[in-house]
This record gives structure tokens, sequence and C-alpha cells, in this order.
């Protein structure tokens, strides 16, 4: 049940970042690809997180939830972007990553442990998120949602993992200031919660039924690498192929970016 990357996997992972920062000159094309994507997400990887689509028009704006594991809150903010949004595979924007903390490294890199020690998460203040892209009138409806994933009890359901990084959290443009706070607010107090602001580098709530709240302004989103996406979690059965698939048709469209991170591409 716990949120942990194999140590083989992590050594494995580790390994891939020099291959994507060093191609020969025979794969020229590949080789700037890769450093184009770098230049625009890693040096821009606490913009929004899909720059291409018109904030102004679609009146959607640029949020993240954290409890616990992202690979299982991953699937459930999916599910519910299906449901309360009626979204296609093509149009879902729930990616896994990285938030609530107060640097990146010096390259604007946030990754997950590796045996490397590049950007560590965890060394970095972060906790696991869930961040998406979704119309303003319907932070209310996911804010429930988010709530409806705690236990009975305002736990997390997986209480084995442990530490800063598995803490609850949420953050939203201004913070306590933005328009549809209250009704966030509300949501946390019908499930018996509370609501802190987060100073960066928070520890874990385990136990004490809080979310801290962050301005994601000030506390922005970092994508997680392509390994973690679209994953398949220890709480339950496997989603299956064709959930696992949405990492692929993600990266292919852009929707996924390369992170600089050690990872699988």
């Amino acid at each position: 049940m716990i949120c942990r990357t194999p140590v083989s996997l992590l050594l494995s992972l580790s390994s891939l970042l020099p291959a994507v920062q060093s191609y020969s000159t025979n794969n020229n094309n590949r080789r700037a690809f890769l450093a184009n994507a770098q230049k625009s997400i890693i040096g821009g990887a606490a913009a929004s997180l899909f720059p291409g689509r018109s904030l102004a028009a679609e009146n959607e704006e640029d949020v993240y939830f954290g409890v616990g594991c992202f690979w299982h809150i991953q699937h459930e903010f999916v599910e519910a972007e299906r449901k309360l949004l009626g979204r296609s595979d093509e149009q879902l924007t729930s990616r896994t990553g990285y938030a609530g903390g107060t640097k990146a490294d010096k390259e604007g890199r946030v990754c997950y442990h590796n045996f490397q020690g590049v950007a560590d998460y965890g060394k970095l203040g972060h906790g696991e998120v869930v961040g998406m892209r979704i119309p303003t009138s319907s932070i209310g409806d996911f804010a429930k949602e988010y709530f409806s994933y705690f236990s009975s009890k305002g736990e997390r359901v997986d209480p084995m993992d442990r530490g800063g990084e598995y803490r609850s959290l949420l953050g939203l443009p201004g913070g306590d200031k933005h328009p549809m706070y209250p009704e966030v607010e509300a949501a946390a107090t019908a499930k018996g919660m509370k609501l802190e602001l987060g100073k960066g580098n928070d520890p874990d709530t385990f136990g004490k039924k809080l979310i801290y709240v962050y301005d994601s302004k000030k506390y922005p989103f970092y994508q997680a690498e392509v390994y973690h996406q679209f994953h398949d979690d220890f709480q339950s059965p496997a989603y299956g192929k064709k959930y696992n698939s949405l990492a692929k048709l993600a990266f292919d469209d852009g929707r996924l970016k390369i992170t600089g991170c050690p990872d699988r591409v």
C-alpha cells in the first residue's frame, strides 16, 4: 500500500537522465526536440499546466489537490473530470506532480526520489499533488470530490505513507483570497476538517484533520515524471491498460512534458 518506487526501478530511472541529456550526432532531430522541450518546460516548470489553452476564453484555472500517494488521487480526479465536466481522454488535465515547497533546484526541477540525488521533492519541501485545469465555477464541486477521498475519520486512505511528502494540501490562485475559497472551506467543514494557510515545507498532517492551503502563484505546481502518470496504485485493483495508456496519449499530444528528472522517456 505504500507509494514507493522499487529500488531497482529507481536505479533504472536514474540511469536514463544522462541518456535524455546526451544523444549522438546521428540523432539531431531527437536531440533538438529534447533541448527545446527542456528549455520551454524546465525553464518554465512553474507556469500554467496547459499554457496553450486560453484561460480567459474558457474561464478555467490551474489548481491542485494532494492527500497521500498521488497515483490513487490522480485516478479519482480523472474520474471526476469525466463525471463533472464530461471530458474525453484527450481533454483530461489531471497530472501528478509536486507542490508546497519553497524552491526547485537551480535548473527549475522538482523530482521524485532518485539515486542521483537530483532535485528530490522531499528534500525541497514539496508534497505529492494532482494538478488540473478546471472551470472556476467548478472548484467547489472538485473540492467536494477531494474531501470525499478522505476516510470517514478524516484521514488519508494510505496511512502507511508518512512524512511531509504525503501531507494534505491544496492550491488555488490567491490561496484563501480566491473567490471560490468559501466553497472549499464549506466542503472542509462538512467533512469535519480544518484549513490552514501553508508556509511552505510544511510537515505531515496525519492525525490532525488538517489541510494546508497554498497560493498556487507563490507555491506552483511542478509536473511529475512521465513514469508517475496514470499509474496503478497499491490500494486498488489495477486500473487497466486503457487507463495506463493515457500517459502515452498525453505525452504524444503534448499535455505531458519532459521534466529533466530521471524518467522513462
